[in-house]
């Protein structure tokens, strides 16, 4: 449905034309909006998490591409790293698979400013720019591949990774604000 959207499938693909071709053993993994600190918050293809950080904490509004009930599977780095150890350990029958990376939950982008603004102890209406073209509208993880054959168990809920990362943000953009002063 998308140029990323084919890369990705593309990638699982070779992946499995390696793994016959050169007997290689091979694990996919498709990690889901992945988060946590030192993601950069400027450019067209930052994450909504440090972008919403960065608007929120800078004194203004997120700015939201639509209507904001596009929902995401959220992914906290530190789960990412898991799943990443669980595959490099896991046994011989999982190879030749991908496995599905993420939070188990769906949020809607809207609930996910909301959930970000409680966390800041503030509160203001979103700003709403047209959709962006091309943008998925719902992507929700299935993980029982990866829990059955990995034994991947996500365990930090969206408010909590969102809690544990937001002092990176706010000793960055107190940093910008020193270094503009």
């Amino acid at each position: 449905m998308s140029p990323y959207a084919l890369s990705k499938v593309m990638n699982e693909e070779l992946a499995e034309v390696f793994g016959r071709a050169f007997s290689m053993e091979l694990v996919g993994l498709r990690y889901f909006n992945v988060y946590g600190a030192r993601q950069n918050p400027d450019g067209p293809y930052a994450a909504v998490i440090p972008r919403f950080f960065n608007q929120l904490l800078g004194g203004g509004r997120p700015v939201i591409y639509g209507d904001g009930e596009q929902s995401r599977d959220f992914t906290f780095v530190a789960e990412a790293v898991a799943a990443n150890l669980l595959a490099a350990g896991a046994p011989r029958a999982a190879c030749g698979a991908a496995y599905n990376v993420a939070g188990g939950t769906r949020t809607s982008v809207a609930e996910l400013a909301r959930l970000m603004q409680a966390a800041l102890g503030i509160s203001g209406q979103p700003v709403h720019e047209p959709q962006r073209p091309g943008d998925v509208l719902h992507s929700h993880a299935d993980l029982t591949r990866s829990r059955t054959i990995l034994g991947f168990a996500p365990q930090v809920t969206l408010q909590e990774g969102l809690l544990r990362v937001l002092p990176f943000y706010e000793a960055a953009v107190e940093a910008r604000r020193m270094r503009r002063a």
